[in-house]
């Protein structure tokens, strides 16, 4: 492993800022390490983060730091960095701002981030770095100066343009900008990056017009975090949750994605390196179900346009994963030209999974129509059609061997969950056939369901360890068995539901998180760290089981590991903390707000009784 790559900050020493369309990572020194452009899937313009050396950055580091502090400002998506130093104190700024007023505004950048510093006090010596390299850094860009309009890289029909107040010299390779600057007391700085592709480039003002930029992203955001009715004793981690879902909700079509990078590794230095900047229906229920939760109403109803629009394509079968846009295709390949995180390779964007059979997703999206009708909605005769649809193709389907919520890259095997969730679909669908919602063939999606409910029971559950198991006839754990009593399928309080609990504890249970699975349940060599959303549903578990002070005290020990400004990641390692998998992760942080519902459901519950 390289001394660059081993010099890569920690998955947690990093913030995140976006404006629903696109995200950028910005690590405790003030470097901006991830960055795709015009969208989330879109080639990376910085990536230093899979490649400490090649990838590109742009930093704003002072000198001779002391101290580094971090947060947001109030409940927004705008980061403050503040570094206290030898000779003084300075504040960065990072915003990328949301067009608050397109009729009154309508002329804005296509994107465009937004870098304020500010000296508190003292004299500080800052160092500017701009090190952009476009398309996974695998073009040049010519780098042109305009004179008051900032420095120009054109490359194909891309034009990207940062604005300052500094002055800023080619680097040596005259690929990247460069400055020493050194900044006193009451000065403040700016820096604006602003990206066009295929259209007429704009160049917003700095100054006082670049802080009112960031004033009214900050508004705009405030007012929406202001929406959110859960007022628990846990709303600081559900707000900042409930925006970090917001930045992965791609404002254009409604999709969430699952994360906003790629190829973090599960494991450092090994090969679990996956691109998840796309949706996956798994997670549709869960995206659901917050939003309408928590009464953002417009985004759970977008959500679900978009997951029932972007599943005709396939219709009636379902792909595990989609686009922002509902694209299918979605090829795999490997970027040689990185060296990976901290030397983890391969790279990997685009995503694989997206040719498996993962049978779960159909009760997922039935799930997420359920929920809506529940809500108050109706589906209109085609989805009602398609909706159905999807209950004939579980029937179908449920007997293949598939390769399950985990995506295993192995032979296919009759997974208990997969099992669970057509269950799931078959139920849900016959309830709204009871609703009045659906025209379907009853006799046959009740002899199916039974056969689901005889299967699970006989095959899935291992008497000699009391426990569901995670694959038929087997005897190993799988945290996604956590989530049997929420699906409806059974108690909680069942003997069988308190003994797979009990079971996923001992065999997957490590200093209160708890892992998916073993690692020889797969074929990759390497372990893995826990996973936070399995942690959060055994949060869940203790909910249903009425174990209400176990619940509160594992829901602020998972919590807990989040980094100082409320993101998580995938996975954690259990006894160093520190975070594995892309980031911020639109799944633990669903888990997060679900189990804080939950638990203040039963709170609330409780009162009114």
């Amino acid at each position: 492993m390289s001394s660059t790559a081993v010099s890569q900050p920690r998955i947690n020493d990093y913030g995140v800022v976006g404006d629903c369309r696109t995200a950028a990572l910005i690590s405790r020194l003030g470097s901006i390490d991830w960055l795709c452009l015009p969208h989330f899937s879109a080639p990376s313009l910085f990536a230093a983060i899979l490649d400490g050396e090649n990838g590109g950055h742009f930093s704003l580091t002072p000198k001779r730091r002391v101290r580094v502090e971090r947060r947001y400002r109030g409940d927004t998506a705008v980061l403050e960095t503040l570094f206290v130093c030898e000779t003084g104190t300075v504040r960065l700024t990072d915003c990328m701002p949301i067009n608050t007023d397109p009729e009154g505004c309508p002329i804005q950048p296509q994107r465009e981030l937004l870098r304020l510093v500010e000296v508190l006090d003292g004299e500080i010596d800052l160092t500017v770095d701009f090190q952009p390299r476009p398309e996974y850094a695998a073009r040049r860009a010519e780098l042109v100066k305009r004179g008051r309009l900032g420095w120009q890289y054109r490359y194909g029909n891309r034009l990207l343009v940062l604005a300052s107040d500094v002055a800023l010299e080619p680097s040596a390779d005259g690929r990247g900008l460069h400055a020493e600057v050194r900044a006193k007391a009451g000065q403040r700085l700016h820096f604006s990056v602003c990206f066009t592709e295929g259209d007429v480039a704009t160049f917003p003002l700095l100054g006082e017009a670049a802080e009112e930029r960031v004033a009214a992203t900050c508004h705009w955001w405030e007012r929406w975090s202001r929406i959110c009715r859960y007022q628990g004793p846990y709303r600081a981690q559900v707000v900042r949750s409930a925006i970090t879902l917001k930045l992965l909700d791609y404002a254009l079509s409604g999709a969430v994605l699952a994360a906003p990078t790629a190829s973090l590794p599960e494991n450092i230095g090994g090969s679990r390196n996956w691109d998840y900047r796309f949706c996956w229906l798994r997670d549709a229920a869960f995206t659901y179900r917050s939003f309408m939760d928590l009464g953002y109403t417009d985004e759970a109803s977008a959500f679900l346009e978009w997951l029932l629009h972007s599943t005709r394509l396939t219709w009636p079968e379902l792909q595990v994963l989609y686009a922002a846009h509902g694209e299918i295709d979605i090829d795999e390949t490997e970027l040689k030209q990185f060296s990976g995180y901290r030397g983890s390779r391969p790279v990997r964007i685009g995503n694989g999974a997206q040719d498996q059979l993962q049978l779960d997703v159909y009760g997922e999206v039935v799930l997420a129509a359920y929920d809506y009708v529940l809500s108050g909605g109706r589906l209109d005769p085609f989805e009602r059609r398609m909706v159905a649809g999807l209950g004939h193709t579980v029937c179908r389907l449920w007997r293949k061997a598939d390769e399950g919520i985990w995506e295993i890259r192995d032979i296919p095997r009759h997974y208990t969950y997969s099992k669970l969730m057509c269950w799931v679909a078959l139920d849900r669908l016959l309830q709204l056939h009871e609703k009045g919602q659906l025209s379907i063939p009853v006799a046959k999606f009740y002899r199916e369901r039974a056969a689901l409910e005889q299967a699970i029971n006989a095959r899935g559950f291992n008497a000699s360890l009391n426990s569901f198991v995670g694959a038929f006839d087997g005897d190993q754990a799988d945290g996604s068995l956590l989530l049997m009593a929420r699906r409806g399928f059974l108690d909680a309080r069942d003997p069988r539901m308190v003994g797979t609990y009990d079971f996923i504890e001992r065999e997957l249970g490590r200093n209160g998180l708890i892992y998916r699975y073993h690692t020889d349940y797969d074929p990759l060599p390497e372990g893995e760290g826990a996973f936070w959303a399995c942690s959060f549903w055994a949060v869940d578990c203790l909910i249903e089981q009425g174990r209400m002070d176990e619940a509160r005290e594992r829901f602020e020990h998972v919590a807990g590991f989040a980094n100082e400004l409320g993101l998580m990641a995938e996975e954690l390692e259990p006894d160093s903390g520190l975070f594995c998998g892309n980031f911020p992760q639109a799944y633990s942080h669903l888990a997060l707000i679900d189990a804080a519902m939950g638990m203040e459901r039963r709170r609330v519950g409780r009162e009114e009784t």
